[in-house]
């Protein structure tokens, strides 16, 4: 609309001026005579959306006397899910009593099937408007049961029990958010009890809760905010850019809340509700919206994971919101005091600890302890016998969860007196704890086997050995770290320290000397890459898959790669590959890199294109000197690309670079290939979908 027709639509038609379809449904009603007909065919939204709640009253003026709800897809020269329509007719009159007729035909995915549906006589309800009056903006809730009306004429609702309110907007996440793994451990502040504690805290970092992907009972655990000095550089850029605001608080909501206990979610969601517990010590965000409940929030985290929930989130929250104007309107009846109470509160006691045992089990968690294959009594032991009882205790903890969740969903479908209407049962798809998987498995105990080489984590040590600040040698006894931090990834065996072999001597260390073959043998048929033998194909995923599998540990929707273990990669001949960890990188790593790696790696390629080159001239063996001739043509195409990325890495190691661990991975991915002279040298893997984009 012009500024014009808008100022006039929002004078005249105050109920429909979201959208001019509205304003003409308003300008029909006020149209018609007494016991006239208005039909229509307009968009669906009107029937739930909280933004139109007024013309919903404006309808309750006339009778719906039928309805044709249409959902997407009726009509052929209009595809995909924008438009979606519902045809109806009013009759100017006021017989609160009338039931319409009303056919739901969304299901159907076509105008044909939609025809059909419709002429079946199938898919048919029968309300009163006067029903629609009991739920929360009294949306046109057609299809629901007497017993779910039942409910909503209780006028008991979350709201009555606690508070929703909307956490932390930054106003800008690249420059206030990181992924809790990309930081210096030693500066995340872990235990605050309000935003006071910011201040006296050394800390520029605190744990946030940003929603997530769908999972119950236990919050995902992935960002920090810089929260410093009680916000202070995130309130002076939103002042910065909202220049005409009075205060940040349009931004940084609600700061009064930050650090409490209370019940967590994802605002947008296109799935299920999930509901997680989140205790004392983090700051929420804006798109993570907590619940504060005034007594036992166990019991209402228990209904908000349930069917019944989902029924009555369903029919307040249309579209793809869970707002905090929304949740507290969904129906609520107070189990406290029922006899099914401690039951309750002993499953949901449980649920938590086994989404938090799920969690924990895996590095991308930040109260990881070590690597579950292997924790407890290793030596001597097989991998192989390991990973069984991974998987017979993923198992278990799956079974149990999932019917933990189909007990609270009979308990609560009793209590709300809809076992008409629901069914407990959960599907395998939507229960959020892992089942164990081999390949993944054993990918992951190789990261983690890294991360040992890196000295991130420790044999004699539980969680972080070392992210950051002061390193400590004794931490490391059983296995020790790489000294210089650079481990060469090869594609034959030409270095005595590569990734394979300090892999071997971890095993050794974890597993025994004994069970080394056998590991080796198990790691790799559960890698399945190309090889001739199990160190051959160990080598080719560390060549070829392993930065890729680390990239997506390190990751999170919507935030792209946030890589720890940094890839040198001279290109597609692997000429020379080598990995070091972000946390120990020094202005010295790239220069000591290039001397004792590269340039070493260009001796050996030398010597052996000589060597292939003398079994040319001498051998007699014609088969012996083809393969010759064709090892050293590969070999040749190595040598240059070592010496062509030389050139590169020589600037950089000129340039001294410093990084600093607050900016991320992002702004120090493209720190680190930049030289002195602001030529951008792209030494690391995937540098374009990792590095953060130039301004």
């Amino acid at each position: 609309m012009s500024d014009k027709l808008n100022s006039f639509v929002k004078k005249n038609y105050a109920a429909g001026k979201n959208d001019l379809f509205a304003v003409f449904m308003e300008k029909c009603i006020d149209s018609s005579m007494k016991y006239g007909y208005i039909s229509m065919i307009t968009q669906h939204s009107w029937m739930f959306l909280s933004r139109y709640a007024d013309l919903r009253k404006e309808v309750t003026n006339t009778v719906i006397v039928n309805m044709a709800h249409l959902g997407a897809r009726a009509f052929e020269d209009i595809g995909g899910e924008v438009v979606q329509t519902t045809s109806f007719v009013l009759n100017k009159t006021a017989l609160s009593r009338f039931k319409g007729t009303y056919c739901r035909l969304v299901e159907a995915n076509s105008q044909d099937s939609k025809e059909k549906m419709f002429l079946s006589g199938s898919n048919r309800y029968k309300a009163a408007q006067y029903q629609f009056m009991d739920i929360p903006d009294a949306p046109i809730s057609y299809h629901l049961s007497e017993a779910v009306y039942k409910v909503f004429e209780k006028n008991s609702y979350l709201g009555d029990v606690g508070t929703a309110r909307q956490g932390l907007g930054t106003s800008d996440n690249n420059a206030f958010l990181r992924l809790w793994s990309e930081v210096s451990w030693n500066n995340i502040g872990f235990g605050l009890k309000d935003c006071e504690d910011t201040k006296k805290s050394s800390c520029k970092w605190f744990p946030y809760i940003k929603g997530g992907s769908y999972r119950r009972w236990y919050p995902n655990k992935e960002y920090v905010v810089n929260y410093s000095n009680n916000g202070f550089d995130i309130k002076t850029a939103v002042m910065r850019k909202y220049p005409y605001l009075n205060n940040p608080d349009f931004v940084v909501k609600n700061t009064s809340t930050y650090f409490h206990e209370g019940i967590t979610w994802s605002d947008v969601s296109t799935g299920l509700f999930s509901a997680r517990w989140v205790d004392a010590g983090y700051i929420y965000a804006d798109a993570g919206p907590m619940f504060f409940c005034m007594n036992k929030p166990d019991l209402i985290l228990a209904y908000m994971n349930t069917s019944v929930f989902q029924l009555f989130g369903d029919i307040i929250c249309q579209g793809i919101h869970y707002s905090t104007g929304q949740i507290p309107q969904i129906p609520y009846i107070k189990t406290e005091g029922m006899e099914s109470e401690g039951r309750i509160l002993g499953l949901v006691g449980e649920c938590k600890a086994l989404s938090m045992q799920d969690w924990d089990a895996f590095e991308s968690s930040w109260d990881y302890k070590r690597h579950y294959l292997s924790g407890g009594e290793t030596m001597g032991r097989l991998i192989a016998d390991k990973f069984r009882e991974w998987e017979l205790e993923c198992e278990e903890r799956f079974n149990r969860l999932k019917a933990n969740e189909e007990e609270l969903n009979r308990i609560f479908i009793e209590i709300y007196g809809l076992q008409e209407e629901l069914t407990p049962e959960v599907e395998d798809k939507d229960v959020t704890v892992r089942k164990a998987e081999l390949q993944r498995d054993i990918k992951s105990l190789l990261s983690y086997a890294v991360g040992c080489m890196f000295g991130r984590y420790s044999l004699d040590v539980e969680g972080l050995a070392y992210a950051g600040g002061a390193w400590d040698s004794s931490k490391y006894i059983s296995f020790q770290p790489d000294q210089d931090n650079v481990i060469p990834i090869t594609d034959e065996e030409y270095l005595e320290d590569d990734i394979v072999s300090r892999l071997c001597s971890w095993l050794k260390a974890v597993y025994g000397e004994d069970t080394l073959e056998q590991n080796l043998d198990f790691i790799a048929a559960a890698l399945g890459n190309k090889g001739d033998s199990s160190r051959a194909i160990i080598r080719n995923y560390f060549l070829n898959d392993f930065f890729k599998d680390h990239c997506q540990i390190y990751s999170v929707t919507g935030s792209g790669k946030r890589p720890i273990y940094w890839l040198f990669d001279s290109g597609k001949q692997n000429g020379f590959k080598a990995l070091i960890y972000l946390h120990r990188y020094t202005a010295d790593t790239i220069g000591n890199l290039r001397i004792d790696y590269l340039h070493r790696m260009q001796r050996i390629y030398e010597s052996e294109i000589s060597r292939m080159q003398d079994m040319i001239d001498h051998s007699t063996n014609a088969r012996e000197v083809a393969q010759a001739t064709k090892r050293r043509e590969k070999l040749q195409k190595q040598l240059k690309e070592c010496r062509d990325y030389d050139e590169k890495i020589g600037h950089l190691a000129l340039a001294r670079i410093e990084l600093n661990l607050d900016d991320g991975v992002k702004k120090n991915y493209r720190k680190l290939q930049t030289a002195s002279d602001g030529i951008l040298y792209e030494v690391l893997a995937d540098s374009k979908s990792i590095m953060a984009k130039e301004k």
